[in-house]
């Protein structure tokens, strides 16, 4: 008899304290979506045709320009970035998951396969945004456009118009994209490619964002290219989140 009491006892205490853990884990629930990051910024892991890998050319400036990067965007807004250096392979399955892409130096040798090709056309499509940035001269462009054409052969690179919102909205630039690092004394030009009127793809050309960044000690640029790489990208990033922040495209 004794047991039998001790184990109703026992059932009792359990059935009242359901609805207990139930509330505590609710709370607790609701306490990590408020904490969630709102914006990744997500780099671009991709196969080079001589190399590649861990230390490829998809590294160049990384973790450093991320770190600075990330902290800008956090100044400057109140979003919650995800505070670590975050990379991504176009074949990850967790691809989707991030609305924002950044891809560095493309034009030295980014080879896509036909089944890479098909994906990022996909993440594209469902409302993916790709950052691209740092290459120069005809050579790295040349490359890097048969690479596209295998994303897009439907669909060209044209300029960005200077009147688009990237270039005034929050900040504006009326000349279009800052012209960061001297790498030589062409005029920087941003290009894209336009999805139903959506400026998917953005990419700097004759410029580079992730060296203005940086630390303005590291390349020797004035504090005011430092603020101005920091601002164009902030302007890029609310493009991309136009789209809704880390959720599934």
């Amino acid at each position: 008899m004794f047991t039998l009491k001790r184990t109703a006892l026992s059932l009792i205490f359990i059935l009242l304290l359901i609805p207990v853990v139930f509330v505590a884990f609710q709370k607790q629930s609701e306490l990590k979506d408020e904490d969630s990051p709102e914006f990744y910024f997500t780099r671009l892991i991709y196969s080079e045709g001589f190399s590649g890998g861990r230390f490829g050319s998809w590294a160049t400036d990384y973790p450093e320009a991320d770190y600075k990067f990330m902290w800008g965007v956090q100044r400057m807004t109140r979003i919650r970035v995800y505070p670590d250096p975050h990379e991504v392979r176009i074949m990850d399955p967790e691809l989707f998951k991030f609305p924002y892409l950044y891809a560095v130096e493309v034009g030295r040798g980014m080879t896509f396969s036909s089944q890479e090709a098909a994906r990022l056309r996909e993440y594209l499509l469902r409302g993916g945004f790709w950052h691209v940035d740092d290459f120069w001269g005809p050579d790295q462009f040349r490359n890097f456009y048969n690479q596209i054409q295998k994303v897009f052969p439907d669909r060209p690179l044209v300029e960005v118009p200077l009147d688009h919102p990237i270039y005034h909205l929050v900040y504006d630039f009326p000349n279009g994209i800052p012209k960061i690092h001297e790498h030589d004394a062409k005029p920087a030009q941003g290009f894209g490619i336009f999805i139903d009127g959506r400026l998917a793809l953005f990419y700097s050309y004759q410029s580079d964002l992730g060296d203005g960044w940086e630390d303005p000690d590291v390349h020797k640029d004035p504090v005011e290219k430092h603020e101005a790489a920091l601002r164009m990208g902030h302007r890029v990033t609310v493009e991309a989140r136009k789209r809704g922040n880390s959720t599934y495209l």
